[in-house]
């Protein structure tokens, strides 16, 4: 069997390290944010593949309060089952400066035993936030991009196909009310925390507007004073985005998914002269029946014996010596002549990261 290792890196260009970017590659505007909603609603329409009453008796209650709204009347004690109607969780984000009218895309999701959306309706449902108001309405066809076919017990399906989009389903109804900042003040907020990264923000900020424009209040948040008219400070906050700044270099890390074997590391990693061996210990059983038959006459029975066969070997184990200060080639190249595979790597990663030859935060996920 072939032996390889998967690394995924997230610098592999020859551009350098560390790189000018924009201040809105940085930070954002406090205030400025989106907010998720969320709702629940009927999918009708569809061909046989909707809900069945004895998996999903909520569909049926939900159908039977819209009816009575519509002023259906349903004969008490009736029951429903609709099988071409789906009860779907809607999801959707308002984006900030949401104005009403504004139209949002949603997702739609089965919550029953719905087969598929496919070819149905969402019926007018409401979209509410956290705080339980109705921020938008929703309605539409639903589209589908899976596809499937069952006939005599035999099934196939390409992707999903109990959940859907629907573009521009949604419609804004209330607005979120976001602010600029409080006064003459705006405030920045890095994505990630850092304190040369806020000092060098500041830095810039005045170097390039002048005067103590901004000021650091911790390693996430910076002030920045800002024109008070809306108009002077939506070109002030165009310019204040621009801004070119180095950030802060970046912290050796290696990631390694524990479930897929998947490693990812940055440019960063730096090791220290170590020594790897590796090699692997196999145990083989091979378990053969044979029959004994006896004689004619004999008077005894045929009886049906297993023999077993162990035999053990081992591989022959490498050692490889690292250089200090290896470069992520030379990490990975090492890596390679051992022979280890992803799910071997993450037991070198930590045995490295314990003896500390390994030079980056090691994270686990």
């Amino acid at each position: 069997m072939s032996r390889f290792v998967v690394l995924v890196c997230l610098a592999l260009v020859a551009s350098p390290l560390f790189a000018a970017q924009k201040i809105k590659e940085l930070a954002s505007v406090a205030g400025v944010r989106s907010n998720p909603l969320i709702g629940y609603g009927l999918v009708v329409g569809l061909d046989g593949s909707g809900d069945k009453a004895s998996a999903s008796p909520f569909t049926g209650q939900s159908l039977g309060n819209m009816l009575n709204q519509l002023g259906v009347q349903i004969p008490q004690g009736m029951k429903i089952d609709p099988k071409n109607v789906a009860a779907v969780s809607l999801t959707a984000t308002l984006p900030p400066f949401a104005r009403r009218g504004q139209a949002l895309d949603i997702t739609v999701s089965s919550i029953g035993d719905a087969k598929s959306l496919r070819g149905g309706t969402l019926l007018l449902s409401p979209l509410k936030g956290i705080d339980g108001q109705i921020y938008a309405l929703a309605q539409g066809n639903v589209v589908v991009g899976g596809a499937g076919a069952a006939a005599g017990g035999s099934k196939t399906q390409i992707n999903h196909l109990s959940v859907g989009r629907i573009p521009a389903g949604a419609t804004v109804e209330r607005e979120l009310p976001a602010s600029l900042g409080m006064g003459d003040m705006v405030a920045l907020q890095l994505l990630e925390s850092d304190f040369t990264t806020a000092n060098r923000v500041v830095q810039a900020i005045n170097r390039e507007l002048g005067g103590q424009t901004a000021r650091a209040l911790d390693g996430r948040q910076i002030e920045v004073r800002a024109p008070q008219d809306s108009n002077a400070r939506i070109q002030f906050l165009s310019r204040l985005e621009n801004i070119a700044v180095e950030a802060a270099e970046v912290s050796p890390v290696v990631i390694i998914n524990a479930r897929t074997g998947s490693i990812v590391m940055n440019k960063a990693v730096r090791i220290d002269p170590c020594a790897i061996a590796h090699g692997n210990l196999s145990v083989t059983v091979n378990s053969t029946s044979t029959v004994s038959q006896p004689p004619p006459l004999s008077g005894g029975q045929t009886a049906v014996t297993r023999k077993a066969d162990v035999s053990v070997s081992a591989d022959g184990s490498k050692v490889v010596n690292i250089p200090g200060g290896a470069s992520l080639s030379e990490v990975v190249g090492a890596l390679n002549s051992v022979g280890a595979t992803p799910q071997d790597l993450i037991s070198i990663l930590q045995a490295m990261k314990a003896s500390g030859s390994l030079k980056a935060e090691l994270q686990i996920i």
